[in-house]
């Protein structure tokens, strides 16, 4: 009877815990962000190469190592970039938005400036230009070569 009850206040005591995990922002982070994942997973892999180069040496010794140096730095690094990631709440498609901006206003300032290529658009558009001559259907009045005309007499 008293293991029942020792188990049902573990497993309540376990979805309290499951319930408190999944409403915290930084295990959302880190369960949707591949990016804060592969830095922890560089820091930790970074700071395991550094102690196991420095186990057996004195401080002084393994701080001189260059490669340890190296593994530090790299763990120190990652560490950084997580906690930066952390701290700012990730932004999507703004850096898209102002790059998509930037490109309609810039192909507007070239269709209006270049004449050539707004006459390409607009034969993208609407069709090319069809060249038309003028012929008149009426004749003009022949001529008379020798008679004078009525208005200076």
């Amino acid at each position: 009877m008293a293991a029942k009850k020792k188990a049902a206040k573990a497993g309540a005591g376990a979805m309290a815990a499951g319930q408190a995990a999944r409403s915290n922002p930084y295990v959302q982070r880190l369960v949707e962000d591949s990016d804060l994942r592969d830095d922890l997973h560089t820091a930790y892999e970074s700071a395991r190469k550094a102690y196991n180069r420095m186990n057996g040496k004195g401080p002084q010794k393994a701080l001189e190592d260059k490669k340890v140096q190296r593994d530090l730095k790299e763990a120190a690094n990652s560490l950084k970039s997580a906690a930066d990631a952390l701290r700012t709440p990730k932004r999507r498609r703004r850096g898209r938005g102002k790059l998509l901006l930037v490109g309609i206003v810039g192909a507007g300032l070239a269709v209006a400036l270049s004449e050539g290529l707004r006459s390409k658009v607009l034969d993208a558009l609407f069709g090319a230009e069809e060249e038309f001559e003028y012929s008149s259907s009426t004749t003009p009045e022949p001529s008379t070569g020798g008679a004078k005309s009525p208005v200076g007499a």
